[in-house]
């Protein structure tokens, strides 16, 4: 990993293979999440298995924590050495007319994101973390608490509105990074690029307003 960040081109090369891991993740995470919509046993089952599977505890959910942080601190070190590398930002060749300003700026959906992943982290994985090892805190193989806990926590209208900005700023990030990834890794080819271009664009507006949907859903059915 070391030789694969130590260039410019490395770093890109390796980042783009953390999006792609991250871009599949979302999709089972938003696959799961979906379950709650439809059936509290479904999705209290899947739960299950996904709190207390060996292989998902102990080797994947590392890898992804791994990933999600690697993907974040990769953007942060690219997004300096392109400031460092462009001094005077777009004052001559007008960067708004060569690219989005989207585009020029996500480090600043990375942050809100960043932040969001924070309060995300809490109301769950802490909670799950507490929940499974901490004395007393409850029965660990309850297979029926996983939905109550997911309703509950889209009670506060706050919450879901900060959770429907956070998605809706990462719809605009993966509209951008997910034809970037494929890029960065070679995937260009004029016979190809417009259909990646094209799921990428259907993948940026689903998969967010898929996670928009569960929170909306579940504050109204409170």
């Amino acid at each position: 990993m070391a030789g694969l960040t130590s260039s410019t081109i490395g770093r890109k090369y390796a980042m783009a293979l953390s999006a792609m891991f991250l871009l599949i993740f979302l999709l089972m995470h938003l696959s799961v999440n979906l379950l709650s919509v439809f059936s509290k046993d479904a999705f209290n089952s899947a739960s299950y298995f996904m709190g207390y599977n060996p292989a998902v505890q102990f080797l994947m959910q590392p890898i992804l924590i791994f990933a999600v942080f690697f993907h974040f601190i990769m953007g942060f070190i690219l997004e300096a050495k392109n400031n460092r590398a462009r001094p005077v930002k777009y004052a001559v060749n007008k960067g708004s007319a060569n690219s989005s300003w989207f585009s020029r700026n996500m480090i600043i959906s990375g942050l809100v994101i960043l932040a969001f992943l924070g309060l995300h982290m809490y109301d769950f994985w802490v909670h799950e973390m507490t929940y499974k090892y901490a004395p007393g805190e409850g029965d660990p193989n309850d297979l029926t608490r996983f939905w109550g806990e997911l309703h509950a926590k889209f009670a506060d209208l706050w919450r879901v509105i900060f959770y429907v900005v956070a998605f809706v700023l990462l719809g605009m990030h993966l509209a951008h990074g997910f034809q970037s990834s494929f890029q960065s890794v070679g995937a260009r080819h004029p016979q190809y690029t417009p259909v990646i271009k094209a799921f990428g664009n259907w993948y940026s507006i689903l998969i967010p307003a898929g996670f928009i949907f569960i929170a909306v859903f579940h504050y109204i059915t409170q």
